[in-house]
This record gives C-alpha cells, structure tokens and sequence, in this order.
C-alpha cells in the first residue's frame, strides 16, 4: 500500500454535505433573505464592500438584480458566495440553520484528526459560509478540526493552479495532500497539480463515477482506500 497522506482537503457540497442541503435549504434562505438583510445591513463595512463590488461588476444594471440573477444561474462569483455567506451567518447564529452533514463525515474527521493528519477545506462556498456550515453542524462544532479553510480567491476549482496554491499555502507538497470531491473535473485539475484524489459517489445524491479517479460511497471508503484510521 501506499505511504497515507499527510492531508486531506475536502469539498462539501455533494462530499461531506447533501448538494439538496445547499440547493434546497442554503439557496433558498439567502434568496428569501436578501432584501431584508441588505435593508439592515448595507452600510456595514463587510456588506457595504460586497455590495461595492457587485455594483463594479453589474455596472449599469441594479446591484440588487444583479445578485438575483447570479442566485438563479448559482453564479460562482465570489461577491455573491461572500453575501450569502454573511446571510447563513445570521441564520446560523440565531438558530435558523444547521449545517447538514453525511453521518459518516463527522467520525472519521475526528478519527484523522486524533490521528495526526492535517484537515482542511476546499469548496466555491466562502471562508465563511463554510466555517458557520462546520462551526454550527449536526454534529456539533467540527471547526477546531480544520488547518484550513479555502474559497474560490484562490482561484477556481477546475484550475491546477488554484490547488497548487493550496498546497503553498499549508506548506506540503502537492502529493502528500488527498483532496475529495463528487466533481470530476475539479479532481482532474487536484491530479494536474500533482494532489492524490477520491471521487465521493454517494447514491443519494446520484453522482456518477467518472472512471477516472478512485471511488469511495463514503468517508470510510475513502480511509480503507487510502490506510486512513477508521472512525471509533
């Protein structure tokens, strides 16, 4: 067998967390929530940011609708990621929303992490939005696990050049780093940079395998993959 890896990055939606999680509990919060959050919020320095860059991208067109547009094509852009994410921070705080998790996620991240390996996370969610996800799961707060966290100011999913980066930034070589993801194409790009990866395909969510990368249904597939320890 291969020597394991010294880190695992990992994806969320569709890998540690139900994509309807996202597409049918998180989407819908923010859109509900937009008007009125940006009434009470928009002078606020984190918002009042955001919404200045919106304006510079949208230019002629209404920040606003311009947010509403890139909600409905679930626009990666990471001044939309960076206000939902302070939308699901209001929600998640005051109880509204818990962060859905696989059962088996939770176990086997505190199994590496009591074992030495490193954590982190990777997804077009932002920083924020997937601390407050970890931060307020139904598992309890899985945040204290994690070295680090990685949104799309690092570059898109599907560049080589955007795990390389990662990997900089954790200071490990590309290879000692496993990222898992449901997405083909963002694991084509993990292997480009030299990353070891794992296909999630999770029946629930109907993900394909692409025949390209290794396979797991789950966290416990992936560790007796990869000699990981196994969860208590």
């Amino acid at each position: 067998m291969a020597v394991p890896p010294t880190c695992i990055l990992t994806d969320i939606e569709g890998t540690t967390s139900a994509i309807a999680f996202v597409k049918e509990t998180l989407f819908p919060f923010a859109e509900a929530e937009l008007d009125a959050f940006l009434d009470a919020h928009e002078e606020e320095p984190a918002v009042a940011a955001v919404m200045a860059e919106v304006g510079h991208i949208a230019r002629e067109q209404d920040p606003r609708s311009t947010l509403r547009i890139w909600m409905a094509e679930d626009a990666k852009v990471t001044p939309l990621k960076t206000l939902q994410g302070l939308i699901w921070r209001a929600g998640y705080l005051d109880g509204r929303l818990k962060g859905h998790l696989w059962p088996d996620v939770a176990p086997c991240l505190r199994a590496w992490s009591r074992a030495g390996l490193r954590l982190a996370v990777y997804s077009s969610g932002s920083v924020e939005a997937q601390k407050l996800l970890f931060g307020h799961s139904v598992a309890g707060d899985l945040t204290p696990l994690f070295d680090g966290f990685f949104d799309t100011r690092v570059g898109g999913k599907r560049d080589a050049a955007s795990y390389a980066a990662i990997a900089a930034g954790l200071h490990l070589p590309a290879g000692e780093v496993l990222f898992l993801s449901d997405v083909a194409e963002e694991l084509d790009a993990a292997a480009a940079a030299g990353m070891r990866t794992c296909q999630l395909v999770r029946p629930a969510d109907d993900t394909q395998p692409c025949g390209r990368h290794p396979e797991a249904a789950d966290f416990p597939g992936v560790a007796r993959l990869f000699g990981l320890p196994a969860a208590a």
